[in-house]
């Protein structure tokens, strides 16, 4: 490319013909538009890859970046690198990179084309969370307010949800990543709802927690207001440059929270709150809801990532998480994507009753 200091190439398989009876066309290199569709600046049959490659490849040795599995994870997108190991189609001999820490470290900064699909996706999801806090009340299923939330946000272009919707009333309040949806509101019950949608292939990621009548109890409220306490604490204490997401970081947010939780408020036998809040605080956001990142980086400009404090007693039925999501703009300012969004325990109360 002359407009830029390399070359981007997407092969694509020859059509199918048989197949696409069945799954309806499949694009094309023979398509004038593909580059426009794609975004790549070629577009060529997968059958001119090993030609391709030996114009490119460097003789004798050349280093290739794949997507090669680490100790801890295999990764999907690893098998087309084993594709073409098993196909013979390097010509020379190869030395491999793993190309995932590269793109972490870009990943790790959003431009403004980014910030703004993520902004999309989470006006959407707003939408779609504030349809929800209409809908909640005793009687109605999980199941129902998940799908009430996709065709909200569905309707505002986001094409598929940006993670499994954890919609859980009562005990299954407590559990994290709960995905049954087969529960039912009881009166007296809190409903923890983490739901958001993708847009452009771009993640938001925003939780509530809501009571079943419109009312919170007093036990409740009162750890309702411990989680809020404890992610005002991490807002106020942000310092651009200097505070981490990392979580045993002497400078990590997440410290700031849990001191909030762990002195504030106790469980039923009188012990602290802080061993109820077992998860982290923050996570990129981005191509993926827990998008790829380097947590040991001091967060400034261009990151783009949730503060989430909850707090999980099973033995009270109790979940309580709020979750928003925040970029810090240019100037080191910290920017809530979800200030919209009703916060406090009287604003999701005046939202549900209306009063």
């Amino acid at each position: 490319s002359t407009a830029r200091p390399y070359t981007e190439i997407l092969f694509l398989p020859a059509h199918n013909p048989s197949q696409e009876k069945w799954t309806g066309p499949k694009l094309g290199p023979e398509n004038p538009d593909a580059p426009n569709i794609t975004g790549f600046e070629r577009v060529e049959l997968l059958d001119k890859l090993r030609d391709e490659l030996v114009r490119l490849l460097p003789q004798p040795r050349a280093t290739v970046y794949g997507d090669l599995p680490s100790f801890d994870k295999a990764s999907a997108s690893a098998e087309p690198l084993n594709w073409l190991r098993r196909a013979n189609a390097f010509p020379t001999s190869v030395s491999f990179q793993d190309v995932k820490p590269l793109l972490a470290s870009l990943r790790t900064f959003k431009d403004s084309g980014e910030i703004e699909r993520i902004r999309k996706a989470t006006d959407a999801s707003i939408a779609a969370h504030i349809a929800a806090l209409h809908a909640v009340k005793a009687g109605i299923t999980e199941r129902e307010i998940s799908a009430l939330m996709q065709y909200e946000w569905g309707k505002r272009g986001c094409e598929r949800p940006a993670y499994a919707p954890i919609v859980g009333a009562s005990f299954n309040s407590t559990v994290l990543h709960y995905s049954n949806d087969s529960g039912t509101l009881n009166a007296g019950d809190v409903l923890v709802i983490d739901a958001a949608g993708e847009y452009s292939m771009y993640a938001s990621d925003i939780t509530r927690t809501l009571p079943a009548t419109g009312k919170f109890s007093a036990r409740q409220r009162e750890i309702y207001d411990v989680v809020l306490g404890a992610q005002r604490a991490a807002i106020a204490g942000f310092q651009p440059g200097k505070s981490t997401l990392k979580r045993d970081d002497p400078n990590s947010l997440y410290k700031v929270a849990y001191e909030y939780i762990n002195s504030h408020g106790k469980d039923l036998h009188g012990d602290a709150l802080g061993k109820y809040f077992f998860h982290g605080l923050s996570h990129y956001v981005g191509l993926n809801v827990h998008d790829e990142g380097d947590y040991n980086l001091p967060v400034g400009p261009g990151m783009v990532f949730t503060i989430e404090p909850g707090i999980y007693i099973p033995e009270e039925k109790l979940g309580v998480r709020i979750e928003d999501i925040f970029y810090v703009d240019k100037d080191g300012k910290l920017i809530n994507l979800t200030a919209v969004l009703p916060h406090t325990a009287e604003e999701v109360e005046r939202a549900m009753t209306g009063k």
